[in-house]
């Protein structure tokens, strides 16, 4: 055995482990309110727990435990913490990343004694059997993205779709979930009408309350149906984001859409970033994707008819073939962030 090796695998075991519980501490944290009270100067334990009505005690061991990881400063010389600008940015958005991954992570763990039975009958475990918090961490996950991307980049990379959006087109938003993606476009483009679909009813009933808080129900409509069953077309774009992947079915899908479809019409496929190969997803981003699917995308479509999984990591050419078989000639990849690639798919053309 080379010792150096076991001892650099124990470093790497400490830090997961680390991270691990960090996930619980933050979810905390972010609940609390205790990061936007350190966001605004350095706090005393005492003081923090003062303006946040929490117990001095536990305030202390949660901030030094997130100074130990790095997620909090520690100033010794006034035994005040604090965050920097940097912290503060990630720590304080609620529709941020970082708190809606942790929530996400956490609220799938949750799940671990169904997971490990399904891994030992090869059975499913359907989205909707999880915990709260995989559907809340699940979008503020991903909200950041489309937040920040989907209007300003994603949709003008498409083929004339921004300005048909402009003019007034029906869109078919699938596998909308809370409908972030959904409302994002609806108000951006108040001359077009919007339908998000989902099979999770209780997705759905979130997604009318959010539509409706922000002035839309009369142009953003959420139904339930699943993205073999949805309908309503012809519709001039439908959309998919980071969905395909999680459906048991993403070939009857992929059919489904384009009966759906008009003819000149656009297929927005969002999919988790991965490269074409294992040895391409071997990294931090593909590690995190991987976890994830194995607890929520493959359990997920494995519980649905057709027991087909994708996963999370399934890269551009699997998606490529999913889209000729069904019928559509022509296929790109338009756009690409750390977490996601977007794909253009459209009928006509030379088979892809």
């Amino acid at each position: 055995m080379n010792e150096e090796r076991l001892m650099e695998f124990l470093g790497r075991f400490v830090s997961d482990v680390g991270a691990t519980i960090t996930a619980g501490g933050v979810v905390i944290g972010d609940r609390l309110g205790l990061y936007q009270a350190l966001a605004d100067r350095p706090h005393l334990p005492d003081e923090l727990a003062g303006r946040t009505g929490t117990a001095p005690r536990y305030v202390e061991e949660w901030l030094r435990g997130q100074a130990a990881g790095g997620y909090v400063e520690y100033d010794a010389a006034t035994g005040r913490y604090f965050l920097t600008e940097e912290q503060a940015y990630a720590l304080t958005d609620p529709d941020g990343p970082v708190l809606g991954g942790f929530q996400l992570a956490l609220g799938a763990l949750k799940a671990e004694p169904r997971i490990t039975e399904a891994f030992r009958t090869g059975k499913g475990f359907g989205w909707h059997e999880h915990d709260g918090d995989v559907f809340a961490g699940c979008e503020r996950f991903f909200r950041f993205g489309y937040t920040h991307s989907l209007v300003g980049e994603w949709l003008p990379a498409l083929d004339g779709v921004e300005g048909a959006l402009r003019s007034g087109i029906r869109v078919a938003d699938v596998g909308c979930g809370h409908g972030a993606s959904t409302t994002i476009m609806a108000q951006a483009f108040p001359a077009s009408a919007f339908v998000g679909w989902d099979y999770h009813g209780a997705s759905v009933g979130e997604a009318r309350r959010r539509a409706e808080a922000l002035g839309l129900a009369g142009r953003a409509e959420f139904r339930v149906g699943s993205g073999q069953t949805f309908d309503g077309g012809p519709y001039d774009l439908v959309t998919t984001f980071d969905a395909l992947h999680d459906m048991g079915d993403p070939l009857g899908a992929a059919r489904r859409v384009r009966e759906q479809l008009s003819d000149d019409g656009t297929w927005m496929i969002v999919e988790p970033a991965a490269g074409s190969s294992l040895s391409e997803n071997l990294n931090p981003v593909g590690r995190a994707y991987y976890g994830f699917s194995a607890f929520l995308c493959v359990p997920n479509a494995l519980s649905q008819e057709g027991g087909y999984a994708l996963g999370a990591q399934a890269g551009e050419e699997p998606v490529r073939r999913l889209a000729a078989e069904a019928g559509f000639g022509r296929f790109r990849r338009v756009a690409q962030t750390p977490f996601n690639i977007v794909y253009e798919a459209r009928p006509g053309g030379v088979t892809v």
